[in-house]
């Protein structure tokens, strides 16, 4: 059977693009700037040669030239004469209404550029951008040196080779476990012949946070770590915040108590400073009867956007980040399996999570929902399957 594959760019731990992995693609090459992030991808085995993971950052030639030879080994070893899909998911930071400061937006938004310019050099037969919402409306500096809208600069430079189509969607109505408002961006090859609107993701029941947690162990001491499952942990914060939160219904935050002494606080040259309720959605309990919130990088604190339990006094362990984000129980965080991990003593556990924590929950945080792309990588093979089998017939009649 002909491989399907795809190229990753700015693929961090590879989460979202693990979707095409389980689809039955084969990743010809993936790309990240950060190696922690990278060797991520590796105990997953997402490339089948070594060489297709690629460190550093994609506007080096060198790192541009690293790809180019990845699919030229591609077509001297396993016969592929093009490359599928382009995945490109670059940061996000100038664009998230969720970053403030939004300094050096278009030196960021380069990397969109780079990524229309990979496009448009290697001519896969898709492509998948995805970003935030407003990712389509900011303003980048594109090829011919000319300021203008991201939409603009992906219609000038793509609209004659590929039948292109974007959406916003919330992913909690396309199979996510979370809400996470994005924009998908897909382009089909012209002379390809699939069909760009069945391509998507296809709406599915929203499901709400306790059918997707609601099942896991209570965690009631800070530090405990579930016996069967070490990626299930009470993660530490400051011993004095738990009044804050303690007696909180779900729904309540933080800066609903009525009492001053629970009130968010801090010292400052020994004077008790309240904290400003700047986001209604930091302290906050999260509700089961209610789809979960967005995960963002910062979900290791309760200091962030809703990241606290509906029940337990914590934040959301890693296994019920990654059940939020549909990442699957077979996705390696580590070269060690889960079995192994939790077969170490107590003392092991706790070192490796001091380890391991922060990058995991930062890579859950800034991934797409695995789910998601393996539904656009499982809708490219149908319908390519499908061509393949109507070519067939049709060579197949005229002999």
């Amino acid at each position: 059977m002909k491989k399907e594959t795809y190229i990753s760019l700015f693929s961090s731990a590879g989460v979202g693009c693990y979707g095409f992995k389980q689809a039955g693609f084969e990743c010809v090459a993936t790309n990240e700037l950060l190696s922690r992030r990278l060797e991520v991808q590796k105990h997953n085995s997402k490339c089948k040669y070594d060489s297709g993971y690629i460190l550093g950052d994609v506007l080096q030639d060198e790192v541009k030239n690293k790809i180019f030879d990845e699919i030229r080994l591609w077509h001297e070893k396993e016969g592929i004469e093009e490359i599928t899909t382009i995945i490109a998911t670059p940061p996000c930071q100038g664009m998230s209404v969720a970053n403030h400061k939004k300094k050096d937006e278009q030196k960021r938004n380069s990397l969109v550029v780079e990524s229309i310019k990979l496009i448009k050099q290697i001519k896969p037969k898709t492509f998948v951008l995805e970003n935030v919402r407003s990712f389509l409306n900011t303003i980048c500096t594109d090829i011919d040196g000319k300021e203008k809208r991201i939409s603009e600069a992906i219609l000038n430079n793509l609209e004659a080779i590929y039948n292109i189509e974007s959406r916003v969607l919330n992913f909690k109505d396309y199979g996510s476990n979370s809400s996470r408002t994005r924009t998908l961006v897909l382009g089909v090859r012209r002379d390809v012949g699939l069909k760009l609107n069945n391509l998507f993701p296809t709406l599915k029941n929203e499901k709400m946070l306790g059918e997707i947690i609601g099942k896991l162990p209570h965690l009631v001491e800070m530090g405990q770590i579930d016996e069967t499952d070490i990626y299930h942990s009470f993660r530490h914060y400051k011993g004095d915040m738990r009044n804050w939160i303690k007696k909180l219904k779900q729904g309540q935050s933080a800066f609903d108590n009525t009492d001053i002494s629970k009130l968010p606080h801090y010292y400052k040259n020994g004077l008790k400073i309240l904290t400003k309720n700047g986001n209604s959605d930091k302290y906050k309990r999260q509700c089961f009867d209610k789809v979960a919130p967005c995960i963002h990088t910062r979900n290791d604190i309760m200091a962030s956007q809703n990241t606290i339990h509906p029940v337990d006094d914590r934040v959301f362990s890693v296994r019920e980040l990654m059940l939020m984000m549909t990442i699957p129980s077979d996705f390696k965080w580590v070269a060690q399996d889960e079995k192994e991990l939790n077969e170490m003593s107590l003392e092991n556990k706790r070192l490796f999570i001091k380890q391991n924590d922060v990058n995991i929950r930062q890579s859950i945080g800034e991934a797409v929902p695995t789910a998601i792309f393996f539904q656009i990588a499982s809708n490219i093979l149908m319908q390519l399957e499908g061509l393949n089998e109507k070519r067939y017939k049709t060579i197949f009649t005229k002999i």
